[in-house]
Protein backbone atom coordinates (compact mmCIF):
# COMPACT_ATOMS: atom_id res chain seq x y z
CA UNK A 1 0.00 0.00 0.00
CA UNK A 2 1.57 3.04 -0.89
CA UNK A 3 1.49 6.27 0.50
CA UNK A 4 -0.72 9.17 -0.96
CA UNK A 5 0.97 12.26 -1.90
CA UNK A 6 -2.35 13.98 -1.73
CA UNK A 7 -2.38 14.02 1.95
CA UNK A 8 1.27 13.33 3.39
CA UNK A 9 5.01 13.47 2.05
CA UNK A 10 7.21 10.74 3.28
CA UNK A 11 10.25 12.30 4.81
CA UNK A 12 12.95 10.87 7.03
CA UNK A 13 14.95 11.39 10.50
CA UNK A 14 18.40 11.17 11.52
CA UNK A 15 18.16 7.61 13.31
CA UNK A 16 15.97 5.89 11.08
CA UNK A 17 16.61 1.93 10.00
CA UNK A 18 15.43 -0.17 7.55
CA UNK A 19 14.68 -3.10 8.60
CA UNK A 20 13.28 -6.04 6.63
CA UNK A 21 12.59 -3.67 3.97
CA UNK A 22 10.55 -1.26 5.85
CA UNK A 23 11.52 2.14 7.52
CA UNK A 24 11.44 2.56 11.07
CA UNK A 25 10.10 5.02 11.74
CA UNK A 26 8.21 5.65 8.68
CA UNK A 27 8.02 9.92 8.70
CA UNK A 28 4.99 11.53 7.34
CA UNK A 29 5.21 15.35 6.71
CA UNK A 30 2.78 18.10 5.33
CA UNK A 31 1.80 17.53 2.17
CA UNK A 32 2.80 21.23 1.60
CA UNK A 33 3.53 23.84 4.15
CA UNK A 34 0.04 25.54 4.31
CA UNK A 35 -1.32 22.07 5.53
CA UNK A 36 0.52 21.79 8.61
CA UNK A 37 -2.43 23.09 11.08
CA UNK A 38 -3.42 20.34 13.40
CA UNK A 39 -7.17 21.04 11.98
CA UNK A 40 -5.77 19.90 8.69
CA UNK A 41 -4.05 17.14 10.09
CA UNK A 42 -6.78 15.63 12.12
CA UNK A 43 -9.27 15.67 8.77
CA UNK A 44 -6.03 13.95 6.43
CA UNK A 45 -6.52 11.49 9.35
CA UNK A 46 -9.78 11.18 9.16
CA UNK A 47 -9.86 10.50 5.65
CA UNK A 48 -7.04 8.13 5.74
CA UNK A 49 -7.79 5.79 8.64
CA UNK A 50 -7.57 2.38 7.30
CA UNK A 51 -4.54 3.49 4.94
CA UNK A 52 -2.56 5.01 8.29
CA UNK A 53 -3.44 1.50 10.52
CA UNK A 54 -2.00 -0.46 7.90
CA UNK A 55 0.97 1.97 7.79
CA UNK A 56 1.39 1.37 11.35
CA UNK A 57 1.02 -2.59 10.92
CA UNK A 58 3.62 -2.42 7.97
CA UNK A 59 6.09 -0.38 9.83
CA UNK A 60 5.94 -0.82 13.24
CA UNK A 61 6.69 3.01 14.00
CA UNK A 62 5.00 6.03 12.25
CA UNK A 63 6.17 9.53 12.84
CA UNK A 64 4.35 12.44 11.90
CA UNK A 65 6.49 15.78 11.90
CA UNK A 66 6.07 19.16 10.43
CA UNK A 67 2.58 19.68 11.70
CA UNK A 68 1.46 22.62 14.30
CA UNK A 69 0.63 19.92 17.30
CA UNK A 70 0.40 21.94 20.43
CA UNK A 71 -0.96 20.86 23.08
CA UNK A 72 -2.44 17.80 25.04
CA UNK A 73 -6.11 19.24 23.26
CA UNK A 74 -4.58 18.89 19.93
CA UNK A 75 -3.34 15.73 20.81
CA UNK A 76 -6.08 14.70 22.08
CA UNK A 77 -7.77 15.50 18.42
CA UNK A 78 -5.19 13.32 16.66
CA UNK A 79 -5.68 10.36 18.30
CA UNK A 80 -9.52 10.32 18.67
CA UNK A 81 -9.59 11.12 14.59
CA UNK A 82 -9.39 7.18 14.34
CA UNK A 83 -12.14 6.02 16.91
CA UNK A 84 -10.10 3.18 18.20
CA UNK A 85 -10.91 2.41 21.95
CA UNK A 86 -9.33 3.65 25.19
CA UNK A 87 -7.50 1.58 27.20
CA UNK A 88 -6.72 2.29 30.94
CA UNK A 89 -3.05 1.97 31.91
CA UNK A 90 -2.44 -0.44 34.91
CA UNK A 91 0.96 -0.66 35.82
CA UNK A 92 3.84 0.57 38.40
CA UNK A 93 4.71 4.15 36.51
CA UNK A 94 3.44 7.04 37.82
CA UNK A 95 1.50 9.22 35.63
CA UNK A 96 -1.05 12.13 35.70
CA UNK A 97 -4.46 12.54 33.50
CA UNK A 98 -3.97 15.59 31.70
CA UNK A 99 -6.74 15.75 29.08
CA UNK A 100 -9.35 13.41 28.06
CA UNK A 101 -7.82 10.70 26.59
CA UNK A 102 -4.38 12.17 27.14
CA UNK A 103 -1.78 11.33 30.24
CA UNK A 104 1.61 12.11 31.19
CA UNK A 105 4.41 9.18 29.92
CA UNK A 106 6.18 7.75 33.03
CA UNK A 107 6.94 10.76 35.28
CA UNK A 108 9.71 9.41 37.08
CA UNK A 109 13.24 10.71 37.34
CA UNK A 110 14.25 12.16 33.87
CA UNK A 111 17.71 11.50 34.75
CA UNK A 112 17.34 7.92 34.74
CA UNK A 113 16.54 4.72 31.67
CA UNK A 114 13.37 3.53 31.36
CA UNK A 115 13.77 0.26 30.08
CA UNK A 116 12.27 -1.58 26.77
CA UNK A 117 9.03 -2.94 27.14
CA UNK A 118 5.21 -4.07 25.63
CA UNK A 119 3.11 -1.66 27.14
CA UNK A 120 0.95 -3.15 29.70
CA UNK A 121 2.56 -6.33 29.04
CA UNK A 122 1.76 -8.05 32.51
CA UNK A 123 -1.69 -7.84 32.03
CA UNK A 124 -4.36 -9.92 30.40
CA UNK A 125 -5.22 -7.14 27.99
CA UNK A 126 -3.01 -4.77 26.28
CA UNK A 127 -2.55 -1.70 24.12
CA UNK A 128 -2.69 -2.25 20.51
CA UNK A 129 -1.28 1.01 19.89
CA UNK A 130 0.61 3.62 21.83
CA UNK A 131 0.53 7.22 21.03
CA UNK A 132 3.18 9.87 22.01
CA UNK A 133 3.00 13.48 21.13
CA UNK A 134 6.11 15.51 22.60
CA UNK A 135 5.12 18.90 23.71
CA UNK A 136 8.39 20.05 24.77
CA UNK A 137 11.20 18.63 23.90
CA UNK A 138 14.41 18.10 26.16
CA UNK A 139 17.68 19.73 25.59
CA UNK A 140 19.31 16.66 25.69
CA UNK A 141 18.82 12.84 25.49
CA UNK A 142 15.15 12.02 26.19
CA UNK A 143 14.74 9.95 23.58
CA UNK A 144 11.80 7.22 23.17
CA UNK A 145 14.11 4.12 21.57
CA UNK A 146 11.80 1.10 20.57
CA UNK A 147 12.90 -2.06 19.56
CA UNK A 148 11.86 -4.36 16.34
CA UNK A 149 10.87 -7.18 19.21
CA UNK A 150 11.19 -10.21 16.36
CA UNK A 151 14.63 -9.47 15.70
CA UNK A 152 15.44 -9.83 19.62
CA UNK A 153 13.39 -13.40 19.23
CA UNK A 154 15.41 -14.20 16.22
CA UNK A 155 18.91 -13.45 18.15
CA UNK A 156 17.81 -14.85 21.44
CA UNK A 157 16.82 -18.30 19.31
CA UNK A 158 20.22 -18.09 17.66
CA UNK A 159 22.26 -18.33 20.62
CA UNK A 160 19.94 -20.18 23.67
CA UNK A 161 17.33 -22.05 21.04
CA UNK A 162 16.45 -24.82 24.01
CA UNK A 163 16.24 -22.00 26.90
CA UNK A 164 13.85 -19.77 25.03
CA UNK A 165 11.63 -23.06 23.75
CA UNK A 166 11.68 -24.15 27.53
CA UNK A 167 10.97 -20.54 28.95
CA UNK A 168 8.05 -20.71 26.06
CA UNK A 169 6.64 -23.91 27.14
CA UNK A 170 6.85 -23.44 30.78
CA UNK A 171 5.37 -19.24 30.71
CA UNK A 172 6.79 -16.86 32.79
CA UNK A 173 6.26 -15.61 36.38
CA UNK A 174 6.63 -12.13 37.85
CA UNK A 175 6.25 -9.92 40.72
CA UNK A 176 5.93 -6.49 41.20
CA UNK A 177 5.59 -3.88 44.47
CA UNK A 178 2.69 -1.31 43.94
CA UNK A 179 4.04 1.25 47.12
CA UNK A 180 1.27 2.57 49.41
CA UNK A 181 1.55 6.15 47.94
CA UNK A 182 2.39 7.55 44.73
CA UNK A 183 6.06 8.17 44.36
CA UNK A 184 7.65 10.49 41.61
CA UNK A 185 11.54 9.69 42.76
CA UNK A 186 10.74 6.39 41.78
CA UNK A 187 10.20 4.54 38.07
CA UNK A 188 8.02 2.09 39.42
CA UNK A 189 6.44 4.70 42.38
CA UNK A 190 3.15 4.33 41.12
CA UNK A 191 0.77 3.65 44.51
CA UNK A 192 -1.69 0.86 44.54
CA UNK A 193 -4.41 3.32 44.38
CA UNK A 194 -3.86 4.88 40.94
CA UNK A 195 -2.70 1.51 39.97
CA UNK A 196 -6.01 0.03 40.02
CA UNK A 197 -7.97 3.20 40.48
CA UNK A 198 -9.73 2.76 43.73
CA UNK A 199 -9.32 3.25 47.16
CA UNK A 200 -10.89 0.36 48.08
CA UNK A 201 -8.91 -2.68 49.18
CA UNK A 202 -11.65 -5.39 48.22
CA UNK A 203 -12.30 -3.36 45.27
CA UNK A 204 -8.44 -3.68 43.88
CA UNK A 205 -8.54 -6.73 44.86
CA UNK A 206 -11.63 -7.30 42.37
CA UNK A 207 -9.59 -5.62 39.38
CA UNK A 208 -6.37 -7.18 40.09
CA UNK A 209 -8.11 -10.51 40.01
CA UNK A 210 -9.96 -9.58 36.88
CA UNK A 211 -6.37 -8.69 35.20
CA UNK A 212 -4.98 -11.80 35.97
CA UNK A 213 -3.19 -10.49 39.24
CA UNK A 214 -2.99 -12.30 42.36
CA UNK A 215 -2.31 -9.64 45.10
CA UNK A 216 -0.90 -9.55 48.87
CA UNK A 217 -1.10 -6.76 50.90
CA UNK A 218 2.43 -5.72 52.40
CA UNK A 219 2.53 -4.49 56.55
CA UNK A 220 3.94 -0.84 55.09
CA UNK A 221 0.41 -0.40 53.20
CA UNK A 222 1.93 -1.22 49.75
CA UNK A 223 0.73 -4.28 47.69
CA UNK A 224 2.87 -6.81 45.78
CA UNK A 225 1.04 -8.98 42.67
CA UNK A 226 2.35 -11.63 41.27
CA UNK A 227 1.36 -12.48 37.25
CA UNK A 228 1.56 -15.57 35.30
CA UNK A 229 1.91 -17.86 33.53
CA UNK A 230 2.79 -15.25 30.66
CA UNK A 231 3.82 -15.67 27.38
CA UNK A 232 7.77 -14.93 26.41
CA UNK A 233 7.32 -15.20 23.05
CA UNK A 234 3.80 -14.05 20.35
CA UNK A 235 2.64 -14.19 17.01
CA UNK A 236 0.05 -11.75 16.03
CA UNK A 237 -2.35 -11.70 13.22
CA UNK A 238 -0.93 -9.98 10.03
CA UNK A 239 2.14 -9.61 10.98
CA UNK A 240 4.46 -11.71 8.85
CA UNK A 241 4.18 -14.85 11.16
CA UNK A 242 6.76 -12.86 13.50
CA UNK A 243 7.25 -14.35 16.63
CA UNK A 244 8.06 -11.56 18.99
CA UNK A 245 9.47 -11.11 22.19
CA UNK A 246 6.58 -10.04 23.49
CA UNK A 247 7.21 -10.12 27.77
CA UNK A 248 9.41 -8.01 30.56
CA UNK A 249 12.28 -10.11 31.34
CA UNK A 250 15.14 -8.13 31.32
CA UNK A 251 13.08 -4.78 33.10
CA UNK A 252 12.48 -7.52 35.80
CA UNK A 253 14.56 -9.76 36.34
CA UNK A 254 16.71 -9.30 39.68
CA UNK A 255 15.55 -5.59 40.38
CA UNK A 256 14.50 -3.91 43.84
CA UNK A 257 10.51 -4.58 43.10
CA UNK A 258 10.27 -6.60 40.76
CA UNK A 259 10.94 -10.64 39.82
CA UNK A 260 10.96 -12.55 36.54
CA UNK A 261 11.21 -16.09 36.70
CA UNK A 262 9.83 -19.58 34.82
CA UNK A 263 6.46 -20.24 35.91
CA UNK A 264 7.19 -23.64 37.25
CA UNK A 265 10.11 -22.00 39.86
CA UNK A 266 12.80 -22.11 37.72
CA UNK A 267 15.42 -19.69 37.87
CA UNK A 268 16.80 -18.02 34.84
CA UNK A 269 20.63 -17.89 34.25
CA UNK A 270 21.76 -14.40 34.75
CA UNK A 271 24.50 -14.51 31.63
CA UNK A 272 21.36 -15.55 29.35
CA UNK A 273 19.12 -12.06 30.71
CA UNK A 274 22.60 -9.88 30.70
CA UNK A 275 22.86 -11.35 26.72
CA UNK A 276 19.27 -10.50 26.29
CA UNK A 277 19.59 -7.07 27.47
CA UNK A 278 22.81 -6.45 25.06
CA UNK A 279 20.71 -7.79 21.92
CA UNK A 280 17.61 -5.58 22.83
CA UNK A 281 20.34 -2.78 23.04
CA UNK A 282 21.87 -3.58 19.75
CA UNK A 283 18.87 -3.64 18.00
CA UNK A 284 17.40 -0.70 19.10
CA UNK A 285 16.28 2.06 17.00
CA UNK A 286 15.88 6.75 17.84
CA UNK A 287 15.71 9.81 17.03
CA UNK A 288 15.48 13.00 18.69
CA UNK A 289 12.67 14.17 19.73
CA UNK A 290 11.49 18.01 17.96
CA UNK A 291 8.71 20.05 19.51
CA UNK A 292 5.41 18.85 17.87
CA UNK A 293 6.31 15.40 17.03
CA UNK A 294 3.52 12.48 17.39
CA UNK A 295 4.91 8.85 17.28
CA UNK A 296 2.73 5.90 16.77
CA UNK A 297 3.80 2.67 17.99
CA UNK A 298 2.59 -0.63 17.24
CA UNK A 299 2.85 -1.76 20.55
CA UNK A 300 2.36 -5.86 19.53
CA UNK A 301 5.65 -5.23 17.48
CA UNK A 302 7.70 -3.44 19.50
CA UNK A 303 9.64 -2.51 23.08
CA UNK A 304 10.04 0.67 23.81
CA UNK A 305 11.69 2.87 26.59
CA UNK A 306 13.15 6.07 27.70
CA UNK A 307 16.51 7.47 27.71
CA UNK A 308 17.92 10.09 30.10
CA UNK A 309 17.62 13.73 29.70
CA UNK A 310 18.22 16.96 31.31
CA UNK A 311 15.11 18.92 31.96
CA UNK A 312 12.67 19.99 30.61
CA UNK A 313 10.72 17.32 29.00
CA UNK A 314 7.31 17.02 28.27
CA UNK A 315 5.61 13.98 26.53
CA UNK A 316 2.51 12.89 26.53
CA UNK A 317 0.73 9.46 25.95
CA UNK A 318 -2.39 8.07 24.83
CA UNK A 319 -2.74 4.18 24.69
CA UNK A 320 -5.96 2.75 22.72
CA UNK A 321 -7.49 -1.29 21.50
Amino acid sequence: MECSSKNFKIGSCEGQKVVDGEAMPLVLEPSQPEKNDSESLVLALKNNKDWFEQMIIKNSAVLLRGFDVKNAEDFNGIVEAFGWDDIRYVGPAPRTHVYKRVWTANEGPLSEFIYYHHEMVLIKEYPKKVILFCETPPPEGGQTPFVPSFKVTERMLEEFPEVVEEIDAKGLKYTFTALSKNDTSSMRGRGWEDTFGTSDRAEAERRAKALGMEVEWLPEGGVKAVLGPRDLTKVFDGRNGRRMWFNTLVGMYGKEHSSAFMADGTEISENVVKRCEEIIEEESIQFDWKKGDVLFLDNYALLHGRRPSLPPRRVLVSTCK
